[in-house]
Formats: C-alpha cells, structure tokens, sequence
C-alpha cells in the first residue's frame, strides 16, 4: 500500500511538472506568435566593450517605443537547461501593449563583455545604449527605463546625462543608486550616518564575480552565445553562508574571505570614506547632477534608503530648471518591503505587523505612465494621478497629497527625560513636550563584542542575518543598553507623516562610538512596532569631510539623519523612542577606538550618556497631522 502511494505521488508530481513545463512553453509559443526575439544582441559600447542584450519586439513594420531594462541580475531565458519564463513574460506584457521590450546586463555581467565595478559602471555606457536603441530602425526615438533595486539604480546618473531618447522613468527601490544628497552621503546605501551598512557585504558576496572566473572569447558570436546559453549561463553557485554568523567575523575587511568567498571589489570600497573621491567617479547621482526627466519613484517604508530616496524627489522638484523635469515627478510611497511592491495583499504583514489591504491603488499604473510619454496617448494620467500617493500605517490607508511631507504636516517637538535611569523598558525614560529642566543623564555602556541584535527593521540583501519589517521591540528592550523614552498614552489619534528629525547630546569616555535610534509604536496592550532606525557615527557630527574625535566628558550635540513614516497613533497608543549605540549587522559595529573600524578586530567597551536638560535639549521632531 505505501508503495502504490508513493508512485501515485510520483506521478503526481510528475504530471505537475509536466505542466509547469506546458506552461512555460505556451509563454514562449505566445511570444513567438506577436514579437521578432533577438536574443544576445552584442550591443557596442564607445570603448569597443559590447553588453550582452536581448530584445523582443512586435512584428509590425511601424517604428514603436521601448522599454528599458539594464541589470546587473542574471536574466538568460535558459537556467540549468530549463526555460525560465520571467523575462519571457515581461517580454510578452509589453510586447503585447505594443512596445519593444530590451533586456540588457551591466558590462563585466554574465555574457557581457569588460570589468564590472558596483556602483561604477561608466555612466558612457548607459548614454551609449540610448544612442544605439534609438537610432535602430524599428525604435519611433522613445525609450522609458523601468526596474527595481539594481535595475533601477542606475536610471538618475544616465538620465544627468540628458540623452534625447531618454524619455520617462519608473525607479522603484533605487536607494543605491544615490549618492549624495543634502546631508546624506549615503552613497549607494554603503554608509548611514558615516556608518557602514552591512546589507553590501552579504550581497557582494553573492554577485561579485572572481578575477579567476573563466571568460568567453572575445569577440565571440551572437550565434555561439544563443547556442551556449541553453547549456551555460555564466552563473557562479556560490555555497550558502549562515550570514547570522558570517556578519559576526572581524575585521569587517575580511568578513567575505573568511568564508571563501570571491574576490573582487569589496575588500577596496570597504576602505573608502563617505566622502572618497571614488564614490564620484561612478555611476551614482549626486546633488550637483542635473535632472529633467519624467520620473515615477516607488519607496517602501521598510525599505533600506527610504529618507534620502524621499530627499531625492524633493531635491528633484526643487532644483529641475525646465517645466517638464520640475512638474512631472510622482511618488508612491508604500509599506511593503524592497521591491514589494506588487507582492501587498488583502492583508499585507510586513514582520509581525498588518497592514490591511495594502495593494497598489492601480497597479497598471505604470503601463498608463508609459503610454502617455513614449506613445503619446491623451489619456489624462499627469491630471488623474496625485504627485504624491502613500500609504499611512496605523489607519491601513492610501493617501494622497501635493508635496512631501504633506502641507499640513507641523513639526512638533517631544524632549527626551528621565530621572537617570531610562535604561530598558522596564525605566523612568519619558517622551513629553514639557522641556526638561535639570540635567540627569543616562548611561548606558556599548560593548562591540555584545551589540543590540537588530530586530526587524528598514532593510534588505542581508541573507538569513536580518528579517526586515516591523516587529514587536518588548523583548529587545529588556536590553540594559537600550535607552527608552515613552510618551503618556495618546488623548487622541494622530498621524505622523513626514520627516523624523532628532537632536541628542552625548558625552562618552571614549573617541568615537555611534548613536542609534528607533520610533515605535507602542500599543495599549505592550506590543511595540518598530517604524524606522537610523544611525550616526560621531566622528562625523560635524559633517563628512573631516573627523572629529571626542574629549572624553565633554558634551556634543549629535543631529541624527532623519527618519521618515507615515503612521497614524491611535488613541491610547503611545510614541516611543530608542536609544542606544548599535544596531547590529544591520550596521557595522564602531570599536570605539578612533582608528579604521574596518580593518579592527578588537575594540573597546564605551560608557556613553544622553544628556537631557535645558542647557542639552535632546528632543525628537514629529510632523503630526492633526485630523
């Protein structure tokens, strides 16, 4: 009996499988029935490099508008010898809206030709490919850039560029492909506050390819590529790192040697300061960059570069000097995960938390956004669609306003105060709007060898080290070296949108340590949600050009990088904040010695104190919407 079972379950399996192939088969018969594919299409660049592309595109003798994807992931239609209907579908989709559908890896990637450098590429090569795209017989000169993450990080520094055929954009997730912006030198999610983001070291691990790796010949065919392709994909498998563990390993420069990892470019960037002049010979937007092209933005809330990719569409709008460039950005701000965006459902969970229906409010909105600039439809969408539309937690709703933080947002200040001992959840730390009066500090030691283990959060790309989202923070604040400032519960509701701005004073025995800080929302029955983090190492206080060391005793005042949410309080709920001095692998632990950080094994165990009183007013701003 138990072995007819087995083969029936056999069989089973078998026939689904049988069907998944059907499938992915009917995907490609469907492409093949309404587009010219052309896969492997070694596009030039001005150096004699060529980029492995793949185009699909309708069988129509009239000239149509493209759709751009240039990536560094790997999107060969053929793993393992099994047709993967990813890019083939997306191809389909556009193709059957009637547009051209180009794919193309980021030079030194998989088939393409010459040295990749993350966040590094030449910003020539993006030009390049418009050039090329556009000049092609069956292109009407239109071409809209599309993607996420690292597929969309790209799109600002090439669009500086102001390629004609450069036409709209939709980036979605592009926080790493930010530089600078303002006060942020985050510099393609590298640094946080001067501080390293550990997200990098996981991911590089995964994509970066050995100097060792084998080559193709140059120069070689289009043909030999479409045939090698079905049975050699240029994927290295890399052995899966406990990344729990691996993130632990000091020195932070030889984290990725120490589990065998490939060489390539990590050990260099690990070494690089916020402000390196490398960081600005790259592919990364800074400030000083000019911007005038249509851009539809997509950010999440738990996303890892959620402030300074909202800067950037604020300094977008400010500084564009053509109508086109300053009147047509939008934003949608939502509260999933990384490039989650699609993935939200009737009741969205992100972490431990719901969100409620937290669906897209038109999730073909972008295929409207295309067609009106690349087409040239009336279809009234720039009148139709908010500049602005974000999702508010709390109150599980979409909203929609003119500007970012909404006009009626007003900054209110809540002072950090206690009687000395704010130390866990379980101490006298408050969060009032009264200004405190004497000054009572409290201390708190920071051992790098024990930091606070980051719990949820604004991330990605850490493997199994980090689950991001919001999850109930009670546990954690038992710590003795989280610092925890409630408010009383709330007489009513009240929605904070916008901006998260916060001011702390610090004296410590030691020349450099780093200020962490958490908003939560604090629910009547204990449950603590985590909404955002964010990170200041003090060297960098006084801005990222130089380092400033402390004098041990002495008070500094420490303006954190802003946070941002939008999350209605509800009544009886109370607003928390926590403090402390790591938040680890989230970000790299500072040793506390004054030296490299990167290049350290051994650190030292800091007394840090948080001054509150009239003289040092620690306090946070909240842009509360009162409705």
């Amino acid at each position: 009996m138990k072995k007819i079972t087995s083969y029936i379950g056999l069989l089973v399996l078998l026939l689904l499988s049988a069907n998944l192939v059907a499938q992915e088969k009917s995907i490609l018969q469907q492409l093949e029935e309404v587009a010219i594919i052309d896969q492997k299409v070694m596009m030039p660049m001005r150096d004699g490099v060529r980029l492995a592309t793949d185009i699909y595109r309708p069988k129509t003798d009239q000239p149509v508008p493209i759709i751009f994807s240039r990536t560094p992931y790997q999107f060969n239609s053929y793993r393992d010898g099994e047709l993967v209907t990813r890019t083939l579908q997306t191809a389909l989709d556009y193709v059957n809206r009637g547009y051209a559908y180009v794919v193309q890896n980021e030079r030194g990637r998989f088939f393409s030709e010459g040295e990749w450098q993350i966040l590094g590429a030449p910003l020539t090569d993006g030009y390049d490919a418009y050039e090329w795209m556009s000049s092609q017989s069956w292109s009407n000169g239109k071409i809209g850039a599309i993607g996420c993450s690292s597929t969309a990080e790209w799109q600002m520094a090439v669009a500086s560029l102001d390629h004609p055929a450069n036409t709209a954009l939709v980036a979605q997730g592009y926080g790493a492909g930010v530089g600078r912006i303002g006060n942020y030198y985050e510099q393609g999610n590298w640094y946080r506050g001067g501080a390293g983001q550990m997200l990098f070291t996981a991911w590089l691990y995964g994509v970066q390819h050995d100097p060792m790796a084998p080559k193709l010949p140059a120069g070689i065919s289009q043909e030999d590529l479409q045939r090698i392709q079905r049975f050699y994909d240029m994927g290295p498998r890399y052995p899966r790192v406990d990344w729990s563990q691996g993130l632990s390993h000091l020195p932070v420069q030889d984290i990725i040697k120490n589990v065998n990892g490939p060489k390539g470019i990590y050990e260099e960037m690990i070494t690089r300061k916020p402000n390196d002049p490398k960081w600005y010979e790259g592919g990364l937007f800074h400030d000083d960059m000019e911007f005038e092209k249509p851009a539809f933005w997509f950010v999440s809330w738990y996303d890892v570069a959620t402030s300074p990719n909202l800067a950037m569409y604020n300094h977008i709008q400010a500084n564009a000097k053509t109508e086109v460039g300053k009147n047509n950005q939008f934003l949608i701000i939502g509260p999933t995960l990384h490039c989650a965006f699609l993935r939200a459902t009737e009741n969205t969970i992100v972490g431990e938390r719901s969100m409620g229906d937290a669906r897209l409010p038109d999730p073909e909105i972008t295929y409207a956004w295309f067609d009106y600039w690349l087409k040239g439809e009336d279809n009234g969408i720039l009148e139709k669609m908010p500049k602005v539309t974000y999702f508010t937690m709390g109150k599980n709703v979409w909203q929609t306003s003119d500007t970012w933080p909404p006009k009626e947002a007003q900054m209110t200040t809540y002072f950090l105060d206690s009687k000395g001992k704010a130390n866990s959840r379980l101490g006298d730390g408050v969060l009032t709007t009264k200004r405190p009066g004497r000054d009572n500090p409290d201390t708190f030691q920071y051992d790098p060898l024990d930091p606070v283990t980051s719990y949820g959060g604004n991330v990605c790309c850490t493997g199994n080290a980090v689950q991001g989202g919001s999850f109930d923070q009670q546990e954690m604040e038992l710590r003795e070296d989280i610092l925890v400032y409630t408010s009383e519960p709330l007489a009513e509701g009240v929605e904070v949108s916008g901006f998260i701005e916060a001011s702390l004073y610090l004296s410590s025995d030691v020349k450099d340590t780093d200020l962490t800080i958490k908003i939560i929302d604090v629910y009547p029955d204990g449950r603590a949600y985590n909404l955002d983090e964010t990170i200041q190492r003090v060297r960098y206080r006084e801005g990222y050009e130089k380092e400033v060391f402390m004098e041990s005793g002495k008070v500094y005042e420490v303006n954190m990088t802003p946070m941002s949410t939008s999350n209605y309080f509800k009544k009886g709920h109370r607003i928390r904040i926590e403090v402390s001095s790591s938040n680890f692998p989230r970000f790299d632990r500072n040793m506390n010695t004054g030296g490299n950080n990167y290049d350290e094994a051994e650190g030292i165990v800091a007394t840090n104190k948080i001054h509150h009183s009239t003289r040092y007013p620690s306090s946070i701003k909240l842009p509360i919407i009162k409705k």
